[in-house]
């Protein structure tokens, strides 16, 4: 289960992790399992651990007053999830995060991982590079979000992430591009105003 998080961390980190850094990750990392639907995290309570996506697909979201879910973030295999706020400041989290599909992860508490960055250079160039990604990713989407028609927006998500057009239904994906379910089949059919 390990080894996709090895080689993810050595696509990333600009030079391979010796056997000790390996040994130290593998140590580290803990495996944990998901059913479909099952929550990693639910709205006010601590985040505790970053999780990386072995297998399976995982939403991140809120819901509203009026029970609507918004999705912030969605993921699949190789990806992390976890609420970064609520794990560094100890404050209950505003979101649930749960499994769309069985899922198998490695999950780390933020102690562990401030001392793997630093005991473990690779993780630490790692970590920079997702967080310069991530950023680029979050300024992307906020523009696309606030700029942009719901056609764009949907192209966008289609050029960017195909892989989940296949793993998430069509209602999950309007939230994410926040719009409605029957807006994105009109933009799917070619028919929005």
């Amino acid at each position: 289960m390990h080894d996709s998080l090895i080689s993810y961390i050595n696509r990333y980190a600009g030079s391979p992790l010796t056997s000790q850094e390996e040994e130290l990750v593998r140590t580290t990392f803990t495996p944990k399992r998901l059913k479909k639907r099952q929550y990693l995290l639910q709205e006010g309570d601590v985040c505790k651990h970053f999780c990386f996506i072995v297998s399976g697909a995982m939403r991140q979201y809120s819901v509203d007053e009026k029970g609507i879910e918004h999705v912030i973030q969605l993921g699949i295999e190789t990806w992390w999830m976890g609420d970064r706020e609520s794990i560094v400041m100890h404050t209950p989290s505003k979101y649930n995060i749960d499994a769309w599909e069985n899922c198998e992860l490695l999950i780390i508490s933020y102690a562990d991982t401030i001392r793997l960055l630093d005991q473990v250079p690779s993780i630490r160039k790692m970590l920079q590079m997702m967080e310069e990604r991530n950023s680029i990713a979050n300024q992307k989407r906020l523009n696309s979000t606030i700029s942009l028609a719901a056609d764009s927006r949907y192209a966008d998500f289609v050029r960017e992430y195909p892989d989940f057009l296949q793993r998430f239904p069509l209602h999950i994906i309007a939230s994410y591009l926040g719009i409605t379910k029957e807006t994105l089949s009109r933009v799917r059919k070619g028919t929005i105003l």
